[in-house]
């Protein structure tokens, strides 16, 4: 198997599928990674809540976007194989 760009593409949509699926109470919060933890004002956020932050964004705005291109994919690997 090559390394092209459509494996590239699969993997992406993989790696986002994983972040989306995370749910914060059932799993992020066993972890320690919760979404109750905060920060002061004023203070430098942590690499910890940075994550989060992208973990919330990635599952806000990539939510419909994912939809679409898990179908496009399921489909073209049908037609294609």
């Amino acid at each position: 198997m090559a390394f092209t760009l459509w494996t590239l593409f699969e993997a992406s949509l993989l790696c986002l599928n994983a972040v989306c699926v995370l749910h914060e109470e059932r799993f992020l919060a066993k972890v320690g990674w919760g979404a109750n933890q905060v920060h002061g004002f004023g203070e430098q956020p942590s690499v910890k809540s940075q994550v989060l932050n992208l973990i919330r964004s990635i599952r806000t705005v990539m939510r419909i976007p994912l939809i679409f291109l898990n179908i496009l994919t399921i489909v073209f690997k049908l037609i294609l194989g």
